[in-house]
């Protein structure tokens, strides 16, 4: 693959194709709207006193890397959709329960859009072009309906490898995937009712400290997490710099790079789709990465692809 040291940066909210074919007639995707509309809302509750801990605070950091990392970028990203290593079954299927909690749909659909996207890369094809718009590749795409990347047909091309397995088609159940994020909610309130309720036994102090860790740790994490897998979908294909001449507009974001777990480094991972590795220059710190590495040591990941 051809290296580039092309920098200028490519940002445009106009659109040059049309939207793909599964977008028409434009529909609004109502449930979607409604999930995404309400997470957002919720985690203004950060703004009111009565829901802030430290605790809370700890939650949204320790969440966003537990699920960004291990759920979005280390599960669904590098190992189901690139197989850039292989670990045992039982933590492959805890990395997609952690995903799954994103509130980004279940394994099955996040991959089978995602490898469409590496298929038709930034052409109309691709369910989330910027070409389209940039407000559509990050967020338009899901609040309207396509039918093409909902389709369970498509699913036989894109995941056929997962669909063959009956925990992916289990998960990839609506109920079934509303009731892993409430059992994980449940979770985060309990946790911090014992925290806020052991001290001196006081039921007010516990509903409030597990309303906290729900608020900070659920909410607002959720929703960070969802514009930074987002933020991948847009920004890198509009503006940033290039390591290497590949066919498409992915772009190196440094910005993103250090702050989505080295998902910001896409044109390198572009130019390597099935490498585990993103970061390939000594400043493009790749968390993800790392992530696997230390997994490797601790001999949950094995044959990890890093050419």
């Amino acid at each position: 693959m051809r290296q580039t040291s092309e920098s200028t940066p490519r940002l445009t909210l106009n659109r040059n194709v049309d939207l793909p074919e599964g977008a028409r007639p434009l529909r609004i995707n109502l449930p979607y709207l409604i999930v995404i509309g309400a997470v957002h809302l919720l985690s203004l509750l950060v703004l009111d006193p009565w829901y802030f801990s430290w605790a809370g605070v700890l939650s949204l950091v320790f969440g966003y890397f537990l699920f960004g990392i291990l759920g979005i970028t280390v599960g669904f990203h590098r190992l189901l959709s690139h197989r850039s290593f292989e670990c045992p079954k039982w933590f492959e299927y805890c990395l997609a329960l952690l995903g799954t909690c994103c509130l980004q749909e279940s394994a099955v659909w996040w991959v089978s859009v995602h490898r469409r996207h590496h298929l038709h890369t930034d052409d109309q094809p691709d369910p989330h072009t910027p070409k389209a718009g940039m407000l559509w590749s990050h967020i338009g795409w899901l609040l309207l309906i396509n039918r093409e990347s909902s389709r369970k047909e498509t699913y036989h091309r894109f995941t056929r490898d997962l669909t063959r397995q009956v925990f992916y088609t289990w998960t990839d159940n609506k109920l079934v995937m509303s009731l892993i994020v409430a059992i994980h909610m449940f979770v985060y309130f309990a946790v911090g009712f014992g925290l806020g309720w052991l001290p001196q036994g006081n039921v007010d102090s516990g509903v409030r400290m597990g309303s906290s860790l729900i608020v900070w740790g659920v909410f607002l994490r959720t929703v960070l997490v969802m514009h930074a897998a987002w933020s991948i979908n847009s920004i890198t294909h509009l503006w940033g710099y290039r390591n290497y001449d590949v066919p498409d507009d992915s772009r190196n974001n440094w910005i993103l790079g250090l702050l989505v777990h080295g998902e910001g480094w896409h044109n390198n991972h572009h130019a390597n789709i099935n490498s585990a590795r993103f970061g390939r220059q000594w400043w493009e710190l790749d968390t993800g990465y790392l992530t696997i590495c230390l997994l490797q040591k601790l001999g949950l990941a094995r044959n990890v692809v890093s050419h």
